[in-house]
């Protein structure tokens, strides 16, 4: 049984911090990339950063600078920095994982940790 545990989610004041984890498992097929989305009310979802099985990231422009995305391959697990939070950082978080049985890609999806940033 596949299974993506988002946490870290929360509310802080604008300005601040939040480290978002995921941590993926009962998938049986390859790893390759891993990513942030996110969701505001009344918008569609978003990319926010993926991070390549080889370590190469990319980065929403309204997030780079102050996002960092990692990996730890050893236990599939994703991770986003945020630093310099702002109200529109406000959104439900969602990671993505692209795991590959060799023939096609497959995306699993987390549940989703709410983020709130106050003004």
């Amino acid at each position: 049984q596949v299974q993506l545990v988002e946490s870290g989610g929360g509310l802080v004041q604008a300005g601040g911090t939040l480290k978002l984890s995921c941590a993926a498992s009962g998938i049986i097929f390859s790893i390759g990339t891993m990513g942030w989305y996110r969701q505001a009310p009344g918008k569609q979802r978003e990319l926010v950063a993926t991070i390549t099985r080889g370590g190469t990231t990319t980065y929403a422009g309204s997030v780079k600078g102050r996002s960092t995305i990692s990996r730890d391959a050893g236990d599939n697990t994703v991770y986003l920095q945020m630093n310099s939070l702002k109200p529109e950082d406000t959104a439900v978080y969602y990671c993505k994982v692209r795991a590959t049985n060799g023939l096609n890609d497959l995306d699993f999806w987390g549940q989703g940790t709410q983020v709130t940033v106050s003004s």
